[in-house]
């Protein structure tokens, strides 16, 4: 049995034991599709261990059996950083707030790797999941939660590398450090809310996984990753504001490398944006979600 079969055998063994339980301690009530979407987050909170199995799936299927296994998710990261440093830090010498170039990139490629791995995840995941989503029933936000959460583990593994980098080059965590958990969960939650958008998208039409790379490598050029804000004009700055990855990148930089003044208001607009994405999300997944074993 492969993999794919295993966990999808697992998911329906496991909503199967739960309505048996269920039966004659609470009520089932159905409703036809269409109409308002309900969020209905209580039941998904009640659904939050198939998250933790379906989390844990992830973790295993990726790491099983790799010759490399999680050093693959500092080495990726490091060899980008090594590639930008020479030909922007060394070459173009574009500047970098005060701080040795090599650890100003990889602090803004620790969130924009988990982003583009959690985005690239969650879009599919409907897809990878097809067999069981048209048999059984289960809050289907449970799939792109899970696949966005199972990200957060290469998140803190790459994180240890740029801890070691401040170390290295003697930078001391300052007070702002302590907003750091404001702006991992900014980058968590942009990760789902585009994801949920693509993933409902990708269930109709397929060819948005093909479009994916090339959505994300030219994101990666409006993103402040290998150059600073402050290089974009300041007639540009809240336009600039409009992508949600430039207020985390921003942020990340300030609470961990304490470079250049705290966020501003082109901050605040990219965090606006990522409720507006992750809000409308919601709900866009909700009203498509009757549909889903019709399309997938």
């Amino acid at each position: 049995m492969n993999t794919q079969s295993s966990i999808e055998t697992t998911v329906e063994e496991y909503l199967l034991e739960r309505e048996n339980g269920a039966r004659g301690r609470t009520a089932t009530v159905i409703r036809p599709p269409g109409g308002r979407p309900h969020l209905n987050l209580r039941e998904l909170w009640s659904f939050r261990d198939l998250i933790y199995m379906l989390i844990v799936h992830e973790l295993k299927k990726r790491y099983k059996q790799t010759v490399v296994g999680v050093t693959w998710v500092v080495f990726q990261p490091v060899l980008v950083m090594f590639i930008l440093s020479i030909f922007f830090g060394r070459i173009a010498q574009i500047p970098s707030d005060g701080v040795p170039y090599p650890i100003f990139v990889y602090c803004a490629l620790v969130p924009w790797s988990y982003f583009v791995h959690a985005l690239t995840k969650s879009t599919i995941s409907l897809v990878e999941l097809a067999a069981v989503i048209t048999k059984v029933y289960f809050p289907r936000l449970v799939i792109p939660i899970s696949a966005v959460l199972a990200g957060m583990v290469d998140f803190f593994i790459a994180s240890l590398f740029l801890f070691g980098m401040m170390v290295f080059y003697g930078i001391a965590p300052t007070a702002a450090f302590l907003t750091l958990p404001i702006f991992l969960f900014l980058t968590v939650a942009t990760a789902l809310g585009v994801g949920l958008w693509l993933s409902v998208v990708n269930v109709k039409f397929r060819d948005v996984a093909n479009v994916l790379p090339f959505l994300t490598q030219t994101w990666f050029f409006i993103t402040p990753v290998f150059y600073p804000t402050s290089m974009i004009p300041e007639s540009w700055r809240l336009v600039y504001g409009l992508n949600p990855m430039t207020g985390v990148v921003d942020g990340f930089r300030w609470a961990v490398l304490g470079t250049v003044s705290p966020p501003g208001l082109s901050s605040l607009i990219s965090a606006g944006m990522m409720v507006l994405l992750v809000i409308g999300g919601l709900y866009y997944f909700r009203f498509k979600e009757d549909y889903f074993a019709d399309e997938v």
